[in-house]
């Protein structure tokens, strides 16, 4: 046959292969990153379960009922609350407490539904930040108990290191921090591969111990789990306390979800991450049945059968909980930048590490408090064990809180009847609470760590918003209408001089006071003056066509509007030179004056705020960073003017 001139008819087959690379590349990055904190669990969660004050003795009984209530903990939790509800109340894709929170209070594109009442608004934001809070608390915990329970391993070998323990983890908590401002572009590409040989190693080393007692599969029954709970004394309620260290990363798999999908997180979890896990925590209870001297001692490290096994898997679980800790403090990174986009905390710098994913992101600020809360952590709880006492709180009261925002959700997105809601939620409930009234018990024995972290966070956010809106209040009380600003300059005709003048403005009915400022001061006025207004969307993300909005007024003045995703970072000068021609307007960097506002606080005013909080703020807005670095405006084109506000 004679060659043809059309072109070969395409392998209807390499779309779907393209399609599952993807989907198969975003499941190994969610066992990187997603499956950290979960998957190194198994180090210290069975461990606790046998450990006073609140841990069984190791009976066969006994130990039986405490694989059957991880088992179970595992599945009600992580398979039926998270995979099969939670992951489905996504923010355009977005996963988390702040997310599921601006879902919640945005408005409902048609204007049809159900709808929150202000009063029910203000409650979720109370209960979203202290989860918000609690979730930071447990950022700190983390990687201090991964690692250190990691590096215990080297004491099973030999008692020699017991004196290098804690310096060690120092070193690999400082190294770790110290490094997260080079981006974790460069490494991230082996976290999945660390994460997949991980799970291998535990879910290998997990079956033979079940091969060899393979009646450790009779805690597979629920019956003997509810046994347990139920036991005289309760003693089975109070063991909750350390059975949901097995759990601690399920908030995870929801605040993580926009890197990844749902569904490669969901693949990655009932392919890889349940089946290794169960295998681990049922081998770990295979050889606690033998008696072992060892396994009672560390029944996770006792499982490598020699000291040729055991080494790889020491350093294997701290380079597990290292990629653990990249993923909390990642995840702490982007729950400082929500945050600061809708309004919670003041402005951070905000580092971008990578060209190609605006997700990866440096917070100096947040970094260092993390690093020196980790290393006091380390330094003054010096085990994982007397560690482990203070996890689970902050865990298991996030849990909660996202199980009444979903309520919320149920009723207000997807519209479901009261008693559907009602029955899933309370099905949640019976699960969330007896675990967090257990872990109340830990509060004489470190518990408090978590919750002091926790408030202090709590208290931060909520008077950095009251004092934002207190000086709102303030100052929208001494403006001046817009309209009749124009009017005045239409009237007068003030000298006007080159070129373009930004004017960061919150209210379009008035003048911004920067404005009125500069003409009380100056009595000049620019060619072109901008009052631009940054606002942050109920979304992570604004399409390019929905980002930016202009509109011509009289006299040379444009009102532009400028809308980011709270995943987003605002750059305005990026934002204007994108509406360059837009309504007449004529942008030229080199010509173009940003004038801010520079406010000089007094606590000596009456506002809701209580004196200690108003010091609070005034520490905050002090430390906060200038509006000229965060909205990325060169310094060079900055003017200052100052005013005064008494709150």
């Amino acid at each position: 046959m004679p060659p043809s001139d059309e072109s070969p008819e395409q392998d209807p087959t390499a779309g779907e292969q393209t399609i599952w690379r993807s989907f198969l590349l975003s499941s190994l990055g969610a066992l990187g990153v997603v499956y950290g904190d979960i998957g190194t669990s198994p180090l210290y969660a069975l461990k606790e379960c046998i450990t006073p004050p609140f841990g069984l003795l190791p009976t066969p009984e006994n130990i039986l009922g405490i694989l059957s209530l991880i088992f179970w903990s595992l599945t009600m939790v992580v398979v039926v609350k998270y995979m099969s509800f939670v992951m489905y109340a996504d923010n355009h894709g977005e996963g988390g407490i702040m997310a599921l929170l601006a879902l919640l209070i945005a408005k409902e594109p048609g204007g049809n539904g159900r709808h929150l009442t202000p009063k029910t608004k203000n409650l979720l934001v109370v209960f979203a930040l202290f989860g918000t809070a609690l979730l930071l608390a447990d950022g700190i915990i983390t990687p201090a108990i991964s690692v250190l329970s990691a590096i215990e391993g080297l004491e099973v070998a030999t008692p020699v290191f017991r004196p290098f323990l804690v310096p060690l983890t120092l070193v690999i908590l400082t190294f770790l921090f110290l490094a997260q401002k080079r981006g974790t572009a460069s490494v991230a590409t082996v976290f999945g591969p660390i994460m997949v040989a991980w799970f291998v190693a535990i879910g290998g080393l997990g079956f033979l111990g079940v091969f060899k007692r393979p009646e450790v599969l009779l805690a597979l029954n629920p019956f003997i789990a509810l046994n347990t709970l139920f036991l005289p004394g309760f003693r089975g309620f109070f063991l909750l306390g350390s059975v949901v260290l097995a759990v601690t990363g399920a908030e995870a798999l929801y605040a993580d979800m926009g890197h990844f999908g749902r569904e490669p997180i969901r693949f990655a979890w009932y392919f890889l991450a349940y089946p290794a896990l169960t295998l681990s925590y049922f081998g770990q209870g295979a050889l606690l049945l033998t008696g072992s001297k060892e396994a009672l001692e560390n029944p996770f490290y006792a499982l490598a059968p020699d000291y040729f096994t055991l080494y790889p898997l020491v350093i294997l679980a701290t380079m597990a909980t290292i990629v653990a800790s990249q993923a909390l403090i990642s995840g702490a990174f982007s729950l400082a930048r929500q945050a600061i986009q809708l309004g919670y905390l003041p402005r951070l710098t905000v580092v971008h590490t990578s060209s190609e994913t605006s997700g990866q992101i440096y917070v100096p600020e947040v970094n260092n408090m993390l690093m020196i809360a980790c290393c006091a952590l380390v330094l003054g709880f010096q085990r994982s064990s007397s560690l482990a006492a203070a996890y689970g709180i902050a865990v298991t009261g996030t849990m909660m809180i996202t199980t009444f925002l979903l309520f919320q959700v149920m009723r207000t997105r997807w519209h479901w009847p009261l008693w559907k809601a009602d029955l899933i939620t309370g099905l949640f409930l019976a699960i969330d609470i007896p675990m967090l009234l257990a872990n109340l018990g830990k509060v004489n024995h470190g518990g408090w760590v978590p919750l002091l972290i926790g408030w202090i966070f709590f208290i931060s956010m909520t008077t950095w918003k009251m004092g934002r809106e207190a000086i709102a209040e303030r100052i929208q009380k001494s403006l001046l209408p817009l309209s009749d600003f124009l009017r005045s300059v239409e009237a007068e005709k003030p000298l006007r001089v080159k070129g373009t003048a930004v004017f960061l403005s919150a209210n379009f009915n008035s003048t911004p006071p920067a404005l009125l400022h500069h003409f009380k001061h100056n009595q000049v006025l620019h060619e072109q003056i901008v009052l631009l207004a940054v606002r942050t969307a109920g979304t992570p993300e604004v399409a390019p066509e929905r980002q930016f909005e202009v509109k011509s007024l009289m006299q040379g003045f444009f009102q532009i509007v400028a809308n980011y995703g709270f995943m987003q970072t605002p750059n305005v000068p990026a934002a204007l030179d994108k509406m360059n021609g837009w309504e007449g307007l004529k942008i030229n960097q080199m010509k173009t004056s940003y004038f801010l506002g520079r406010e000089s606080l007094l606590t000596t005013g009456k506002s809701n705020l209580i004196p200690c909080r108003k010091a609070l703020f005034a520490f905050l807005s002090a430390n906060s960073r200038p509006a000229q670095a965060f909205f990325k405006i060169p310094p060079d084109r900055v003017l200052e003017l100052g005013m005064q506000i008494e709150i």
